[in-house]
């Protein structure tokens, strides 16, 4: 019996200081220290623990206009793109709890005029599963993104495109299906989304910087947002007030975000039942947020883009873990930045890049010599070498490229990066939220 107990609490101890240990942060300042001082990144992260801020930390600047560039700060707001989602589907599972809606209700209701609304269901709309055509997409949408549009224009839009499938035969991400539940939350409340994401969360759990998004003022602490491109930081086009709806149309902190998230895990929303079909998962979509495990650790959430402001938010329930990064500019690919970010975070084996990175010599490089090409691009990248540097060949352009880790070169001028895995014979060609598989002829 004995020999059992102390079993029990060693196992116990091993749990509990697994989820207790804290957080690297004098790591996560290094590898945030290093993309600013190379201006490859421009944004914010918070992580919380057990409802508790264990770091916050901006980098870059909010604007970059004129003379007067304004340094972003923690409490500098960004367009969270479609993270709106998250919100939106929890203003409709209230509405479900409250019975003033039904999952299994028929778009007919609401929009009979629209492709088989007579067999869509608002739960199809969550998860996805609707049919529905994007109306980003096909659309000629980046003309007209700043451009005012009604309801029915959208309504218009949706309807003229038509349907890319049957409903509920598979899933397919389209932000027409939010931007659906954004106008129906308001057609059953009688009041504008705006006004009903405040009163029904922000207020309610004291998301003070969390809103409706209007035209970005950064005198307010808002942040424009740029594209990196010819060696520099262009400010983008702005998307209209409102246009997005429910789908994207929200302005948000990392630290509110964070506490969104675990207001949300923590049934402060809504209850448990709601939360288990938001994040009950079928063909890899939810209701309203995404599976994000790392390794065997179960996570959840959403990410968003809207112009060049991009936003991940995670929680990791064993773990009672959140954090948010939201960023107006990229340079260094994203999936770069929240996987060094998981990795500091897990206590997991991380290389800071361009930190104690040795210059490969000749011989060195011959592991990465050769013809890569994918289906995904037109191209064919072919690598080469001049004595101790690294050349990358494609569509009669050569340029060449500078290691910045183990197996990883950059190209700054046009913040390209190049991933090798030499024993596979593959490469991996990132620029900002895009990745390209290339394999070795």
């Amino acid at each position: 019996m004995r020999r059992i107990i102390s079993t029990a609490l060693i196992i116990f101890l091993l749990n509990f200081f697994a989820v207790a240990q804290s957080i690297n942060t004098a790591k996560l300042d290094s590898f945030f220290s290093v993309l600013a001082s190379r201006n490859l990144a421009i944004g914010s992260l918070t992580i919380s623990k057990n409802n508790e801020v264990k770091y916050q930390r901006a980098i870059g600047y909010s604007s970059l206009e004129g003379e007067k560039k304004i340094p972003a700060n923690v409490d500098t707001k960004y367009r969270i793109g479609s993270v709106s989602k998250m919100f939106t589907a929890v203003m409709i599972f209230q509405l479900i709890e409250e019975r003033k809606i039904n999952p299994d209700q028929k778009l007919t209701t609401y929009f009979p005029d629209l492709p088989n609304a007579d067999r869509i269901t608002i739960a199809n709309l969550l998860n996805h599963r609707s049919g529905l055509h994007n109306y980003t997409e096909g659309t000629n949408y980046p003309e007209w993104m700043d451009e005012p549009k009604t309801n029915d224009e959208m309504l218009r839009i949706i309807k003229e495109k038509g349907a890319d499938f049957d409903p509920d035969t598979r899933a397919e991400y389209s932000n027409s299906n939010y931007l659906l539940l954004g106008y129906i939350i308001e057609k059953i409340t009688g009041q504008p989304y705006e006004k009903v994401l405040k009163d029904r969360i922000t207020s309610k759990i004291r998301l003070s910087e969390t809103a409706y998004m209007h035209p970005i003022d950064v005198e307010k602490n808002e942040s424009y947002s740029y594209k990196f491109s010819d060696g520099g930081w262009k400010k983008e086009k702005e998307t209209i007030t409102g246009l997005h709806g429910g789908a994207g149309s929200i302005i948000s902190t990392p630290t509110d975000l964070v506490k969104f998230i675990e207001a949300l895990f923590t049934e402060k929303l809504i209850n448990k039942s709601s939360l288990e079909k938001m994040n009950g998962m079928v063909d890899g979509y939810g209701m309203g947020m995404f599976p994000f495990d790392y390794g065997t650790k179960p996570g959840y959430g959403h990410n968003g883009r809207i112009e060049e402001f991009y936003t991940a938010v995670r929680y990791f329930p064993g773990e009672k873990l959140a954090f948010a990064y939201c960023t107006n500019g990229i340079e260094y690919p994203r999936t770069d930045i929240l996987n060094g970010i998981l990795k500091i975070i897990f206590d997991d084996d991380f290389s800071i890049p361009f930190i104690n990175v040795t210059r490969p010599q000749s011989e060195d490089l011959d592991k990465y010599l050769g013809k890569y090409y994918t289906d995904q691009l037109p191209i064919e990248v072919t690598c080469v070498k001049d004595n101790a540097k690294l050349l990358l060949e494609t569509k009669g352009k050569v340029f060449e490229v500078e290691p910045i880790a183990r197996n990883y070169f950059m190209h700054a001028p046009t913040g390209t990066f190049f991933e090798f895995s030499p024993e596979k014979g593959e490469l991996q060609i990132k620029e900002t939220d895009n990745i390209y598989y290339l394999k070795r002829k």
